[in-house]
């Protein structure tokens, strides 16, 4: 089996991403390259807390969105 074969299928807002077998939201956000403490994620319609970002597992097929936090004044 090939890698590629091996990766998740993940869809993030809206678009289609492979992530390794294994990784968690922790892991997701630092491949976008976004800061945690700046997001919000929603796996499968269900808000994700922050303090479980390193422990929750993503699986093939998961849908997660993340919203960014802007601050300004």
């Amino acid at each position: 089996m090939s890698e590629l074969a091996q990766r998740l299928k993940l869809t993030v807002n809206g678009e289609g991403r492979d992530l390794p077998p294994g990784s968690s939201v922790a892991d997701l956000l630092a491949e976008i390259g976004l800061a945690a403490r700046k997001v919000a994620v929603e796996r499968n319609l269900e808000i994700v807390p922050r303090s479980q970002y390193a422990t929750t597992l993503l699986a093939d097929g998961d849908a997660i969105e993340i919203v960014h936090f802007i601050g300004g004044g």
